[in-house]
């Protein structure tokens, strides 16, 4: 697993109140269906943002972006590679 995913994992833990162990969850899996809420994925945004030293722009402050593992770690690769 990379870190990326390691780190999204561990923020998932610690503010995504998710109805199930983020452990359990393929990267691809659906957060919002594992009982993510819009309020925790702001939450979640923000502790990537300081993670990973970024900021999301505007047009990616939408559901797809963190719907899932995969999604967050693309997004965050691409705003890296930027």
């Amino acid at each position: 697993m990379s870190m990326t995913k390691q780190a999204i994992r561990q923020i998932l833990t610690e503010q995504g109140r998710l109805s199930v162990d983020v452990a359990t969850l393929s990267d691809d899996a659906d957060l919002y269906q594992a009982g993510m809420t819009s309020h925790a994925s702001v939450n979640i945004m923000l502790a990537l943002e300081g993670e990973f030293d970024l900021e999301f722009p505007d047009r990616m402050l939408k559901r797809s972006v963190f719907e899932s593992i995969s999604a967050i770690s693309d997004a965050i690769e691409e705003l890296k590679a930027a």
